[in-house]
């Protein structure tokens, strides 16, 4: 696929890339230009439950909601992706349909009164590269890269998400959507 490196692509982890920060995983890149690049990991969920993250939201008890790992930088700190049908204050367009951030008020209401098709996931921490940072990485071919989509963010399983993105780059990457995330248990 032809699609230029920026904000709104699927970073995808080539078989080859061997940083168990990103083996096998799937980002959303949210924003990149000059300063450098900031995303999110798809498809890391944690055993956390997002009460745990949020206490003191009671429209949050007996949710079912885990918090995924976004990445390596600021673990400590909250990003939330939105599925929302029109943009609300205190988000930043990532693609059409998914913003990043918001605040209590946006969760508190998709929780309470969603509309159709709106949803949320929570990420601790990041994924970011310094200047120039990620196009070396693109060069050395650790990642593809497709547009995103918002069904993979949102509908997916996070579990085969891998899998299932390698395998839109056709059949030399069959073989390779299966694999353990250590080949050394195959």
């Amino acid at each position: 696929m032809d699609v230029p490196l920026g904000k709104g692509v699927f970073l995808i982890a080539t078989p080859a890339l061997r940083d168990p920060n990103f083996r096998q995983t799937v980002i959303l890149l949210c924003e990149h230009g000059p300063e450098g690049a900031l995303g999110v990991v798809l498809n890391r969920p944690t055993e956390m439950n997002i009460t745990e993250v949020l206490p003191h939201m009671p429209v949050l008890e007996g949710q079912p909601h885990r918090v995924f790992c976004g990445g390596p930088v600021q673990k400590d700190s909250l990003l939330v992706l939105y599925h929302l049908n029109e943009e609300v204050e205190d988000t930043h367009a990532v693609i059409d349909g998914v913003y990043l951030g918001g605040n209590t008020e946006t969760l508190k209401r998709i929780l309470e009164v969603p509309a159709e098709e709106e949803s949320f996931r929570a990420y601790m921490g990041y994924s970011g590269w310094g200047p120039g940072q990620l196009e070396n990485e693109m060069k050395s071919g650790s990642w593809l890269i497709m547009p995103a989509k918002p069904h993979f963010v949102f509908e997916n399983s996070p579990s085969g998400l891998w899998a299932e993105v390698l395998q839109t780059f056709g059949h030399e990457y069959n073989m390779y959507a299966h694999m353990p995330i250590d080949p050394s248990l195959n």
